[in-house]
């Protein structure tokens, strides 16, 4: 109406009608609360499209609030011009979002994989020190059947001697070391 009328009282009271609607609009939309809806975790705004630049340039020229009055109520007035802008700028944010909660997910699991890594090497020292003690006892333990006067592999060998039947031999390197115990201490 406001293009198409030549009488400028009628063409002022057009634009009014069309401020009018857009603040209306705004209105309604943020009586709406689309940004709350489902508890969604979302932005806190709502995009107002309006399809025709030039009628969104001659409200904006008229009443130079009217983008700030829409943006208290959380209500973003956007044209043809700024749409894709304005889209793919809330494309990044959301993007950002959603890396940053990554990122969280990320530095939480790390926590939990270093925790589990500490534990796991505390396990390792432990079976190391049982396996040191373990050596430790096999070595005191196998000193006994060799060493000193009357070691155990020489009186077994010696019942064998004596006329013990068996089948079996005791491993020549037990025989020669406890051989050798007694050897040292023939020339002491």
């Amino acid at each position: 109406q406001f293009c198409s009328i030549e009488d400028d009282a009628l063409r002022k009271v057009a634009l009014n009608d069309h401020i009018n609607s857009i603040r209306n609009h705004v209105k309604e939309l943020s009586k709406k609360n689309y940004q709350n809806i489902y508890d969604l975790s979302s932005m806190d705004f709502v995009i107002m499209f309006v399809p025709i630049e030039p009628a969104m340039a001659i409200a904006s020229q008229a009443d130079i609030n009217i983008w700030n009055d829409a943006f208290e109520k959380n209500i973003v007035i956007v044209s043809p011009s700024i749409l894709l802008a304005t889209l793919r700028t809330i494309a990044n944010i959301w993007k950002q979002e959603s890396q940053n909660k990554n990122a969280l997910e990320i530095a939480r699991q790390s926590g939990a994989l270093y925790d589990k890594f500490v534990s796991f090497v505390d396990d390792l020292i432990s079976i190391g020190k049982k396996i040191d003690d373990t050596k430790e006892h096999y070595s005191e333990a196998m000193k006994k059947l060799y060493e000193g006067s009357g070691n155990i592999v020489r009186r077994i060998e010696n019942l064998k001697s004596l006329g013990a039947k068996a089948t079996k031999s005791l491993n020549q390197n037990l025989l020669d070391k406890s051989s050798l115990d007694e050897d040292i201490k023939k020339i002491e």
